[in-house]
């Protein structure tokens, strides 16, 4: 979709988001926050209309939280996600979290033998939806992110891991519809201070256990995230709450020196008594060190971390599920190259680019997902041509198509593959007519 220049939205596309959890964190409350920034409900729509939640479940009202105002998003529960296989247990029959993940009102949920969704289900429709591939990676990031902490708490693999009904249906809105947010902002890198955890203890399915929630404390811990009490005695921060962040934060530190350009407030349900209860994103200008450098619409020269790693033991099948790890990770490219190893071993080298801010994060994910003992790094130099996304009208509807130029030179110009796809589905027609519709129609308004 093509950014606007003037009005809602207008000026935070690819710019460093910081965001504020003194109240917590909640799937409904970063999805509120981006919405009141400026992103299109019709992005958000179109991915839930995609994965078959569908976007006539969510429901966008302003409200006013102890005097400040912020974005509400609600979730319609009922019914069933489109085309989902149900599986009913009886509790105990398989892992839950210890959250419904139902992340609406930062506190309990009733409970009862619900039909449940298998992580593994939730993770098929997400990969076979027709999203664009930065929506599928975070959001599958943040569901293993989830599944993981589950498994690792209750001693399951992460296939075991089932959500209650109400749960998975918004917690499938909340990180689905969080994850075309963020790729829409396309945030250069991300920075939070700490979360607010909250204290005390929580009821669910598991009986009584202690704040923070154990899941949503496992997957802080695993990604190194940093928490903080927040002084109020109940639960501040879900486990859909945590995988967002750990998803998302480049850097646990202090909001940089920067010019604010937006700030967005997305609300939760419950009313603390101290403060609002909301998450805050501020959209900052942070100057050259994390901004886009020499000005819109030129080529920029920076410096980027290339990470090695040489396997000779690694079975192919699991080359694709490691890629979507890395890319989740903070990957800028991820690629694989067969090469001989000693004594003549055909294998395969895995390599990755990042940031410095997230090269930690993607060495970790390489580390994690393959079945190397170490990895390399060396700094490479790189020049980057601007990349906008214009619109452009063709029988099958509107195309995004990404725009390469050195200034007012345009170098490349190529139809967004998803799109594509996308369309050629709802009309019956292979991509390959609809890709060189968009590229003719692009061609036509150069």
């Amino acid at each position: 979709m093509t950014a606007p220049t003037t009005g809602p939205g207008a000026g935070v596309h690819g710019r460093h988001l910081h965001v504020d959890c003194a109240s917590g964190a909640a799937g409904d409350m970063m999805l509120g926050a981006l919405i009141d920034l400026g992103v299109p409900i019709e992005v958000i729509g179109a991915a839930l209309d995609a994965i078959g939640a569908g976007r006539d479940r969510l429901a966008v009202t302003r409200v006013v939280k102890h005097g400040v105002a912020a974005v509400d998003v609600k979730v319609d529960t009922r019914g069933e996600l489109a085309g989902a296989r149900l599986h009913v247990h009886a509790h105990g029959d398989h892992a839950h979290g210890d959250h419904a993940h139902g992340d609406h009102a930062h506190g309990d949920h009733a409970h009862g033998d619900h039909a449940h969704y298998h992580h593994a289900d939730i993770r098929r429709r997400i990969t076979g939806a027709a999203l664009t591939a930065g929506t599928r990676r975070r959001a599958l990031d943040i569901f293993d992110r989830i599944a993981r902490a589950e498994a690792k708490l209750h001693g399951k693999t992460v296939d075991d891991i089932v959500f209650h009904e109400v749960g998975a249906i918004d917690s499938v809105v909340d990180v689905v519809g969080t994850a075309a947010a963020l790729d829409w902002l396309a945030p250069r890198s991300v920075s939070c201070t700490s979360v607010a955890m909250g204290h005390g203890t929580i009821t669910c399915a598991h009986g009584v256990l202690p704040v923070p929630a154990p899941a949503a404390l496992e997957v802080l811990r695993e990604a190194g995230g940093v928490m903080a009490d927040g002084g109020v005695a109940r639960e501040l921060c879900t486990p859909t709450g945590a995988a967002i962040l750990a998803a998302t934060v480049t850097r646990w530190t202090a909001a940089p020196t920067g010019r604010p350009i937006a700030v967005g407030w997305g609300a939760g349900d419950a009313e603390l008594a101290d403060r609002a209860n909301a998450l805050r994103v501020v959209v900052l200008d942070a100057g050259p060190a994390i901004d886009p450098g020499p000005g819109p619409g030129h080529a920029l020269a920076d410096d980027v971390w290339q990470i090695d790693a040489n396997l000779d033991d690694m079975s192919p099948e699991l080359c694709g599920p490691a890629s979507d790890a890395v890319f989740a990770a903070g990957a800028l490219d991820v690629w694989w190259t067969p090469i001989l190893m000693k004594k003549g071993r055909p294998a395969l080298m895995v390599s990755a680019l990042a940031t410095a801010e997230t090269r930690g994060a993607v060495a970790a994910a390489i580390l994690r997902e393959t079945t190397t003992i170490g990895v390399r790094y060396a700094v490479r130099e790189r020049t980057v041509l601007a990349r906008s996304t214009r619109e452009v009208a063709t029988p099958y509807g509107a195309i995004a198509v990404k725009v390469a130029r050195d200034g007012d030179t345009i170098m490349n110009a190529a139809p967004e593959l998803e799109a594509c796809v996308a369309a050629a589905r709802r009309h019956g027609v292979p991509v390959k007519l609809v890709f060189a519709a968009a590229q003719a129609a692009f061609e036509a308004t150069r």
